[in-house]
């Protein structure tokens, strides 16, 4: 794995999809708190981030050594392939550009945690043989990938085989979308979001050392209990089977994403997990709301 030696690591990492979105100012963020100083910021407060700013532009050299400089030892960043390598028909054409990516990303030095492609609903299993090509000549070596993907053929068999046994012989994580907490109430929590979440199967399966959750938060908090009782002994389960965990809590009003993946950690300490602490609580004392737990 590139970065950290995995046996001077902690297994378990909390965080968002992003750390600069200024409606967190009052609340993750000190009043008044410049955005030049978001990253910092989170830093001081979650242990991971999934980094979807890739997704969106490729940083200069300059902007990715300034973000391993701005975070604590032991911070993750799990950044997404780029868009136009995911979102722009075939990948196997993509892999000088998705080899720069990686060259690049590589400069977060220990703060580099895997590095994960999202593939967009259009992509099927009719491409299986572009998916096969393209991952087999990524560079695997001292690095750690995951794959999300979305056209609902990917879950049913055989595919959903044929997926993981390549996932497995290349030690690549499977990203674990949650859906089911905007889903499978009777309100839509995404009726004014701006970037809707698919609706697709959870997938539990476990094929690398680590797994990389995307858990899509209710605004209300409630909401969430019943489906976190599940994750609280499948996380379990995994950190005592010494698997690495990260844990990226979303939600449709993003502004209330920290306060959701806070309460998140404090159930599963609750529970007497084995997870450390969140940097969070060490510089002030859990919202009240959460000792309702």
């Amino acid at each position: 794995m590139h970065g950290v030696n995995p046996t001077d690591m902690r297994n378990f990492f909390m965080g968002c999809a992003l750390w600069g979105y200024k409606d967190w100012v009052g609340e993750l963020f000190p009043v008044d708190s410049r955005s030049a100083d978001f990253l910092k910021l989170y830093g001081e407060r979650f242990t991971a981030v999934e980094g979807n700013t890739t997704f969106y532009s490729l940083p200069d050299e300059k902007t990715v050594a300034r973000w391993a400089t701005e975070t604590p030892i032991g911070f993750q960043f799990c950044p997404k392939f780029p868009r136009r390598i995911t979102h722009n028909g075939v990948l196997a054409t993509k892999l000088d550009e998705t080899k720069q990516f990686v060259t690049r990303m590589q400069g977060l030095g220990d703060r580099l945690g895997p590095i994960f492609a999202q593939l967009p609903p259009s992509y099927s299993p009719e491409q299986w043989d572009d998916l096969v090509t393209f991952w087999e000549k990524l560079p695997h070596a001292n690095m750690e990938f995951a794959l999300e993907v979305r056209h609902l053929d990917w879950f049913q068999p055989p595919h959903a085989e044929r997926l993981a046994e390549l996932l497995t012989r290349f030690n690549t994580g499977r990203v674990l979308l949650d859906t089911r907490p905007i889903y499978d109430v009777p309100d839509d929590p995404q009726l004014h979001s701006e970037r809707k979440k698919p609706r697709v199967p959870l997938e539990l399966n476990i094929t690398a050392a680590f797994s990389l959750i995307r858990y899509i938060s209710h605004p209300e908090w409630d909401v969430n209990l019943p489906f976190l009782e599940d994750w609280v002994s499948t996380v379990n389960q995994w950190l005592r089977q010494e698997r690495r965990v990260y844990f990226f809590v979303h939600c449709p009003l993003e502004v209330r994403s920290p306060a959701n993946a806070r309460a998140i950690q404090q159930l599963l300490e609750h529970h007497q997990l084995p997870v450390p602490p969140l940097p969070w609580n060490q510089l002030e004392q859990p919202p009240a709301q959460l000792s309702l737990l």
